[in-house]
């Protein structure tokens, strides 16, 4: 089979690059790390950043426990109840402030998914299978003996040969067939059909005109069609 597709991070900490996952989970511990005291500075730095909805009502929300919290601090000790008072804000501003910024930092860091997105990468890759793709219709067209052996265009069978994604049209049965662009089932089987009547293709231009398949298709079939007889 051909190599998997490239691993797709999932979480921010892998799609972020890591300074700025480093900073992103800075952020989302500062309500903790401060004991709440910077809990609403916090989403307030956000939301000057972002400007979001959520984060106007967050901020506020947030401020306004730190404001209550600030006007109870005189009273402990004083009146009852006071200092269990405090303890609920304290742990409002602290751990759920904290747990709220972890759950929110990939929306205020990353909040279009496009950190850790290497379009040069991808870029070369496209480039290196084309280039896999030309390499094997050479030695297809040079040796087709040697290239049935390594089973070029053959994704459906075991093999090593990395042939960059190529589909031998004279052999490939109908189902892989389908992976050549714009090919159906149906198309694909009447694909087979022909080739069985007329023991195969010469080329792209070949089958197109041969097998009946719409003009549109043809360049496409042709940047990953092989024909090895």
């Amino acid at each position: 089979m051909n190599a998997p597709a490239p691993y797709e991070p999932r979480v921010p900490s892998d799609s972020m690059p890591p300074g700025r996952a480093a900073l992103s989970v800075t952020w989302a511990a500062l309500p903790f790390l401060s004991l709440g005291y910077a809990t609403p500075f916090t989403f307030a730095a956000a939301l000057l950043w972002r400007r979001s909805m959520h984060l106007l009502v967050s901020t506020v929300a947030y401020a306004g426990v730190f404001a209550l919290m600030l006007f109870l601090l005189p009273d402990i000790g004083k009146e009852e109840g006071t200092e269990r008072a405090v303890g609920v804000l304290l742990f409002l501003l602290a751990i759920v402030g904290c747990g709220h910024a972890f759950l929110i930092r990939r929306r205020v860091f990353d909040p279009h998914g496009m950190s850790g997105v290497d379009n040069e990468a991808v870029v070369e890759r496209v480039k290196r299978r084309r280039l896999l793709r030309d390499k094997a219709r050479e030695l297809a067209a040079a040796d087709p003996g040697l290239a049935k052996e390594l089973r070029i265009g053959r994704p459906d069978l075991p093999r090593q040969y990395n042939d960059g994604g190529l589909i031998d049209v004279n052999h490939a049965p109908a189902e892989v067939l389908t992976l050549l662009p714009g090919i159906t089932p149906e198309l694909a089987e009447k694909i087979e059909r022909v080739r069985s009547e007329a023991g195969g293709f010469m080329s792209a231009e070949e089958l197109s005109a041969v097998a009946g398949l719409p003009p549109s298709l043809t360049g496409d079939v042709a940047d990953y069609a092989v024909f090895i007889r």
